[in-house]
Parts: structure tokens; sequence; C-alpha cells
């Protein structure tokens, strides 16, 4: 089995770190992890603690957010992904940020690692798109279905390359894909339909592993559950796992987990056999 959690931590504060990665032991024994949020500035570097917490892990960073901070300091934010099993290569794709007057906005990105796992080459992206701008949303799903492709042509494709080490050592690329993060749409909106179209017709478009383990229930909410201020709404769902068509097959279960943690995320799990 193949267990894999995604989880947006809204950068928790570094006493509550070692929170967290109890909350992500309790969920099982996970092989791969992807964190969005993660954050370093004046109160403490989470990139580093976080690795510092789960050593057995191979880790990975990528930074939305790299900014001079008032005090002279650098504020950063980004995701992160955790492997038990080697990362043979890394890419950082930095997302479209169309400009819109109208709403404020940070820079996002889309952390991938292409991992070499018992079930084989797994590519697996940690992401968090924009949360105020349907345009910007709407602009970093279609780079998202743009990298599908690439990675799709680039698995079936010889790639020659140096046999030995150096920069045009060919590196394989993953045909099997997990997507998951925090993607701030909701189910059956336009985002969402549009991630789960066929990209070409050679790539075949990425699954909701909520519908594949669940296909007659709607998806579970995964943010809110634990808000309680005046004038919160019902809980809905922002967090998905998306999986290419080779792993449709394998998705064996998918659970939210429910505690209080923290942040108004929950997080997820899903394990593939």
């Amino acid at each position: 089995m193949f267990n894999l959690i995604t989880w947006n931590i809204q950068s928790a504060r570094d006493s509550l770190l070692d929170d967290i990665v109890a909350t992500l032991h309790g969920m099982g024994q996970f092989d791969a992890l992807c964190l969005q949020e993660v954050a370093s500035d004046a109160d403490g570097d989470q990139f580093a603690a976080l690795a510092e917490r789960l050593p057995g892990y191979h880790a990975v960073s990528a930074l939305a957010l790299d900014a001079l901070d008032d005090d002279g300091g650098r504020r950063r934010l980004g995701s992160m992904i955790f492997s038990r099993h080697p990362v043979l290569q890394v890419f950082r794709h930095s997302l479209p940020w169309p400009a819109d007057p109208a709403v404020m906005g940070i820079p996002r990105v889309a952390l991938e690692a292409t991992l070499d796992t018992p079930l084989g080459l797994l590519g697996v992206s940690s992401v968090h798109l924009e949360y105020f701008s349907l345009t910007q949303r709407l602009a970093q799903v279609e780079r998202l279905r743009e990298l599908r492709a690439e990675a799709h042509a680039q698995a079936h494709c010889a790639r020659p390359g140096q046999a030995v080490n150096g920069p045009f050592r060919a590196v394989p690329r993953a045909a099997a894909a997990i997507v998951a993060g925090d993607f701030n749409l909701l189910p059956g909106s336009a985002e969402h339909a549009r991630l789960l179209a066929r990209v070409d017709d050679a790539t075949a478009p990425l699954r909701d592993a909520w519908q594949l383990a669940f296909p007659e229930r709607p998806h579970g909410p995964t943010v809110g559950l634990h808000d309680t201020s005046p004038g919160a709404g019902a809980p809905f769902t922002f967090d998905y796992i998306f999986v290419s068509e080779q792993l449709a097959g394998r998705v064996q279960r998918l659970r939210v987990d429910q505690g209080r943690h923290g942040s108004a995320h929950q997080p997820m799990m899903l394990s593939l056999a």
C-alpha cells in the first residue's frame, strides 16, 4: 500500500509543529506528504523545522513568495513534499499570476517530485492555487493541464542523455501522477471541471480520487469543520487529490481527518494498492 497525505497547515507557528507531526503520524504510516502554506519569517523557519521533525523522509520545497519584510528580513511562503522513497528529480513550477486589480493576491507555485516507489515511478505534486481571483485561478488550472501534458510526453519520450553523472544525464519522468493540495475551488465549479477535462489526444484526463473512492457521495468538506466564529457558514471542500488514469484502478481508500488541528483545513490521506 502507498499512502499519501496532503494538508494546508496555514503557517502554523513552530510551537504547533510538534502537534502537526503528531497528527500526521496518527493518521498512519505515510509514504509521501504534500504540505502547503509552509512559512519562513521572523517567527522561524518551518521548512527546516519540519524536515528535522520528519527524519527518514527526503524533504524538498518550493517558494511561492519570497519578499522583503518590514524588519529587513525575508518573508517566505511555499510548499513541501516529503518522501520515504528516493526523489529522482524535482521541478518547481511558477504558476501564472495575471494582473487582477480587483483583488489582493500572492504568487503561486506547484512543487513536483519524481519518486521511485514500489508502485513504480510517481510524479507527485503539491499545489496551492489562488484564493481571491478567479481569473488567476483559471490561468493556474490551465498551466497544471499543460504541465500534465508535458510530463506525459516526456515519460513516453526516449530523452537521450549522458550515461554518466552531469547536468545532461537522462532522468526518467513518471507517467503516473498524483496532484494534491489546496485548490481553492469547489466541487462542480468551472475550474474543477476543467481540471478533469481531457488534456489532449495523447494525455488522459486527471481523475478526482474522491469520486473514485466514493462515486455515489458528494465530496466531504475539508475546510471550516471547526469554525465557530460568528457568521461562519457550512464547511466546504477546497482540498483535493487528483490521480492520473494509470492510478485510477489503484485507489483503495480516501479519508479526511476530522480532528481539530489549528488549521482551517483538514489533512487528507489517499491509499493506493
